[in-house]
């Protein structure tokens, strides 16, 4: 059973004996283990009937002694194996037996959670899970993802996000649910009494740093000075800066300038062109800067560039995130010769 689909359907759930959460989503995970305790222990879980193992250190003895325990003041009992993965190789004997038996229970105490990162559907002890018993918690493609930060949005927070707002959002952040939730929260206490959070929002909030940094890159590559730009994004991404976080707020930037550039191809007054394109105006002048100093070739290929590099972010390349934005650099500032 897909995360989401388990969360949405929580209220109509019974406890089972058995669960397997396994997937690459990390935001997921925990949000379905915490449902799993409210599930299990009830809505006053006091913490005396749930225990948790590193799967690296969990030994069997012990995770079976444990699940055998009975619960104190609570109506199960919940013993949770972290990252499993090793636990499972080294029992997995074991645990064909175990899970083939525990299926099969209608009375139970124990309610045992192993949370892996790989879970192979062909095999033996896959395969004996029903799907019920079975959490997915791996992320969803990205284009679903504006949808979710608004709903989650309004169900968490109690604000309306706006369609763009959430695409921005999404361009920004990337995949990561766990950082877009953490962002949906400081977007709704930055927008304090407003019910609605706008793309406007998202862009001072989220997108200002990784904009700056954007912008800084944008103005080195621009003056052809291609080993700082280089060294300026070594380091960025040497501080921790997620490099698709950076390259969605790099394609945020170039998209304004490449679209205002087309239409004042087209003839269009510069200063209309960015009105149109919802250029804030305190960023018109540099828009204008960087067009002067891109010219019309680069501006042509603006897209596919990011695009390549986008595509290959999400798994169309075997380039690193790293080497496809070095690339990215290198490909600007050799146009400029």
């Amino acid at each position: 059973m897909e995360c989401l689909t388990f969360l949405e359907r929580l209220d109509k759930q019974k406890p089972q004996p058995l669960y397997v959460l396994h997937g690459n989503e990390p935001f997921l995970e925990s949000q379905a283990r915490t449902a799993l305790r409210k599930l299990v222990l009830g809505e006053h879980d006091d913490g005396f009937a749930s225990s948790e193992y590193p799967g690296d250190k969990a030994t069997w003895a012990t995770v079976m002694d444990d699940l055998a325990t009975l619960p104190m003041l609570s109506p199960r009992r919940l013993v949770t194996v972290l990252e499993a993965d090793p636990f499972v190789s080294r029992e997995r004997a074991k645990l064909e037996k175990l899970v083939a038996e525990r299926v099969k229970l209608t009375t139970f105490s124990g309610v045992l959670v192993l949370c892996v990162r790989t879970w192979a559907a062909n095999t033996k002890l896959a395969k004996l899970v029903p799907d019920g018993m079975t959490i997915v918690c791996k992320t969803p493609e990205t284009y679903t993802l504006p949808n979710w930060c608004i709903e989650w949005c309004q169900a968490t927070y109690g604000k309306t996000l706006a369609a763009n707002a959430a695409r921005l959002l999404v361009e920004f952040i990337g995949p990561h649910m766990g950082q877009l939730d953490a962002e949906l929260d400081k977007l709704a206490v930055y927008v304090g009494s407003g019910a609605k959070i706008e793309a406007r929002d998202v862009d001072t909030l989220v997108g200002g740093r990784q904009a700056e940094n954007a912008w800084r890159l944008f103005d080195l590559i621009s003056a052809g000075k291609g080993a700082d730009a280089i060294t300026f994004l070594e380091r960025l991404l040497d501080q921790g800066e997620d490099a698709m976080k950076l390259l969605g707020a790099f394609s945020y930037r170039f998209r304004q300038v490449a679209q205002c550039g087309r239409l004042a191809a087209q003839g269009v007054a510069l200063p209309d062109a960015m009105k149109r394109v919802n250029v804030p105006p305190p960023a018109r002048a540099g828009i204008e800067a960087q067009l002067r100093q891109l010219g019309r070739a680069r501006l042509d290929r603006l897209y596919d560039w990011l695009l390549e590099a986008d595509q290959g972010m999400k798994g169309g390349s075997q380039l690193t995130p790293r080497q496809l934005l070095e690339r990215l650099v290198v490909q600007l500032v050799r146009e400029r010769r």
